[in-house]
């Protein structure tokens, strides 16, 4: 996200009753308001509205760097012989009490954002970790002798229960 704090115009209507909408236009963030609301509904809807803003922006601005789809590609060659298909691995900003997840149907990697800003080796482990769900679905001991040829596996994990991001009991949820 930019450093720069986006410009907020407020635009109230008489006849909006109930909407509330926003348009990021360039810099500037238009907030439509129906007129009725009081001040502090008013601050608290901005306020909501800025933050939802912000998070998409972070969440375009992680996405945007390939890190996670250069390091899927490596592990897939090095662990899994370059068998895994991924139709998407990404970051998202809504994941508050996982690390990241897997549907192995869909074929889908989601990491949180939390995760961005850790160090690589967790980062890789979390990597490692669910795109073995594309094999292993479930926790099973299959599964973590897979993850266990991460080599930093063990410490990550240490990391995250530590964070409070990872339960000690074989499972990440």
């Amino acid at each position: 996200m930019t450093d720069k704090e986006p410009t907020v115009e407020i635009i109230r209507s008489a006849r909006r009753k109930k909407t509330i909408q926003a348009r990021q236009d360039g810099n500037k963030l238009k907030i439509y308001l129906p007129a009725g609301l009081s001040k502090q509904e008013e601050a608290q809807w901005i306020e909501k509205i800025k933050a939802k803003v912000e998070k998409k922006s972070l969440r375009k601005e992680l996405n945007d760097d390939q890190y996670l789809q250069k390091r899927f590609n490596d592990f897939n060659n090095k662990y899994f012989g370059g068998q895994l298909s991924v139709n998407s691995i990404r970051y998202v900003t809504n994941q508050n009490t996982r690390s990241g997840s897997c549907t192995p149907a869909k074929g889908t990697i989601r990491i949180s954002h939390k995760l961005a800003d850790m160090p690589k080796w967790v980062l890789d482990y979390l990597i490692m970790h669910e795109m073995t769900h594309l094999v292993y679905p479930d926790h099973s001991k299959r599964f973590w002798n897979k993850v266990n040829e991460y080599r930093y596996t063990e410490r990550a994990r240490g990391f995250l229960i530590c964070r409070g991001m990872e339960d000690n009991n074989g499972s990440d949820e």
